[in-house]
């Protein structure tokens, strides 16, 4: 029977595994973590993460076929194929502060494979990882070898949070980079054969080590890229009258261009789409490509501009002050379907709210109240390091409230932000909110989900990214 051990619980190792485990039953998958409250988590009937449909296959599999433990150097050792699916957070101090990827817990995870190790291993990148990280790896585990043979793959996730399910049954690719010696091309064989239980051959991509690594960070750049477009044409929207809408519309009618990943907001979050660009600009820069590197930076500044001047917006239609005023904050996660609020937006507007000392009143579907909290004490970059080194300064959030239903958050608000396209929010009653509002009553919708008019019609204010402004609006600076 072949084993599959996977380094690392998270929202990359537990999905990709439990996927695995249900469509290869003649295969053993562990899922090995230190954290053992989220070892614990994924043996319970609440699992760590929230994810569309994970639950019912990680239910049929535990227990039969996929296990998840602390016991990491024996399932390593007793392991064919190891993924390592650990974090790869920027660094916050040192050479390359703020840009390089810390591959600190990477090289842990190699430096226990070579201790533990008895047996010949193929050892698979599954975190996302800069450019020839395979290639250290590589050197730790051939310097400590003991004469067991090691290949080294890469095979990049490109799942989106809140799909990843169905992301991994039906991938658009799987991508596969190894070396290309027979002994590469043999290890690169025997993982296509995992995937090759259900994924069309024709989708699994063959590459180097080199462009594996590079691919992924350029997907995730070229997303981003596009949200930093169209983003910057909201703000030119709402300057001539435009509608982003539908602009976007006729812009993803061109079928060179398409219509995803054209939806104007608040601005991008997540894990990687930041994280991945800073890399690539740290790589550009390693590689004396200063323009290269100067045009992926762009697209970083454009998202954190639509943060600021989403909260502009608010304070300076609010009479360019909300010192006590009470703003209710719809959605913190990142984006509608996941409990993950790396990276979210909602962090900056509300420390941007805070800081003209708002009230805040938040609500998600799906986030903690102590998520929340611990997200807007942080310093940026602490988010992807483990929980145990993360600070928490409470202080800094004591004029924030998190309440568990959308009506009460609003109860009493000057202002409302909708900053997650929760479905939810579509259909609230809009005229029950207004009814016990402060007036004038406000809606900044920072994801483009209400009906603009109607809104405007029960007596909102409202402010709608890229939209024609409000008539109150016209006259404020976009911009403080």
């Amino acid at each position: 029977m072949v084993k599959i051990c996977c380094i690392g619980a998270g929202y990359v190792g537990g999905p990709t595994m439990a996927v695995i485990a249900l469509k290869c039953p003649s295969i053993e998958v562990a899922v090995v973590d230190i954290s053992a409250p989220r070892i614990a988590a994924w043996n319970s009937d609440q699992l760590p993460i929230y994810e569309p449909g994970i639950d019912e296959i990680v239910k049929q599999c535990r227990g039969k076929n996929l296990f998840f433990s602390t016991a990491v150097e024996k399932h390593v050792s007793e392991a064919d194929i190891i993924f390592v699916s650990v974090n790869t957070p920027t660094k916050t101090q040192g050479l390359g502060a703020g840009k390089a990827a810390d591959l600190t817990y990477w090289e842990s995870a190699a430096r226990m494979i070579a201790d533990v190790s008895k047996s010949n291993k193929i050892v698979v990148e599954k975190s996302t990882v800069p450019v020839k990280t395979a290639e250290a790896i590589e050197k730790i585990l051939t310097h400590n070898s003991k004469g067991i043979k090691y290949q080294i793959l890469s095979n990049p996730e490109f799942l989106a949070e809140g799909t990843a399910i169905e992301d991994l049954f039906s991938p658009d690719r799987v991508l596969i980079g190894g070396r290309e010696t027979p002994d590469g091309q043999k290890a690169t064989q025997a993982l296509k054969e995992v995937y090759a239980h259900w994924v069309p051959e024709d989708r699994i991509i063959i590459t180097n080590l080199w462009s594996a690594e590079l691919s992924k960070l350029a997907a995730n750049a070229f997303l981003a890229q596009r949200i930093s477009s169209v983003n910057a044409m909201s703000a030119l929207c709402e300057a001539t009258g435009a509608n982003i809408s539908e602009v976007a519309h006729a812009v993803g009618k061109d079928t060179r261009i398409g219509p995803k990943f054209l939806n104007a907001s608040v601005g991008f979050g997540g894990s990687c789409f930041q994280k991945d660009i800073l890399n690539l600009v740290y790589i550009c820069e390693c590689n004396g490509l200063t323009e290269v590197a100067n045009y992926w930076k762009q697209v970083i500044k454009v998202n954190d501009y639509q943060k600021n001047r989403f909260v502009n917006r608010v304070v300076s239609s609010m009479f360019n002050t909300v010192s006590g005023k009470k703003i209710a904050i719809l959605g913190f996660a990142f984006k509608k379907d996941t409990g993950d609020t790396r990276e979210t937006p909602a962090i900056d507007v509300c420390k941007g709210l805070l800081g003209d000392k708002a009230q805040l009143s938040i609500y998600d579907l799906q986030v903690t109240e102590d998520q929340i909290r611990r997200e807007l004490s942080m310093k940026k970059f602490d988010w992807d390091h483990p929980i145990h080194l993360q600070l928490m300064s409470p202080a800094a959030v004591k004029e924030v409230s998190v309440v568990w239903d959308a009506y009460e958050a609003t109860n009493g608000a000057h202002g409302i932000c909708i900053l997650t396209e929760w479905d939810e929010f579509k259909t609230l009653d809009y005229k029950k909110i207004f009814d016990n509002m402060q007036k004038p009553a406000f809606l900044f919708d920072g994801r483009n989900v209400v009906d603009v008019e109607k809104l405007r019609e029960i007596g909102f204010i409202v402010y709608s990214i890229g939209k024609p402004l409000d008539a109150w609006l016209k006259d404020m600076p976009a911009m403080a």
